[in-house]
């Protein structure tokens, strides 16, 4: 599974998620800093990644589009926890949702919540 992490999510993340095993980049590291949330998704749906993000955009744009890729990892109600938290937050639970990010699926996450929905929406 590759992870790529949203610019409104810290780059403090990269090190440590890497150390956890996870394949992670961030939207800084490709150049997409900037970039449409539309640019970033085309790039995750390129290159195979699962977006990690804290903005509601992307399972918008998943139900827009009414796609079934990229996978998307939507962290909610996460804006008053720092780096260190998100990261305990997706390592405790990036294995169990593994099998369900390859098949396609929007993981809606918070700190007391963990919610799969298939894609694409209906």
């Amino acid at each position: 599974m590759r992870l790529l992490l949203d610019a409104n999510l810290s780059p403090q993340l990269l090190e440590p998620l890497r150390e956890a095993g996870h394949d992670t980049t961030h939207v800084m590291e490709v150049d997409l800093l900037t970039a449409t949330d539309s640019a970033i998704f085309d790039h995750a749906v390129a290159e195979d990644f699962t977006v990690v993000t804290a903005d509601s955009d992307f399972p918008m744009l998943l139900a827009l589009r009414r796609a079934d890729r990229p996978s998307v990892i939507h962290l909610r109600h996460v804006a008053e926890l720092g780096p260190d938290e998100h990261v305990k937050l997706l390592v405790a639970n990036l294995p169990t949702i593994a099998d369900d990010l390859e098949r396609g699926v929007i993981v809606s996450m918070s700190p007391t919540r963990l919610a799969i929905r298939d894609l694409p929406v209906r």
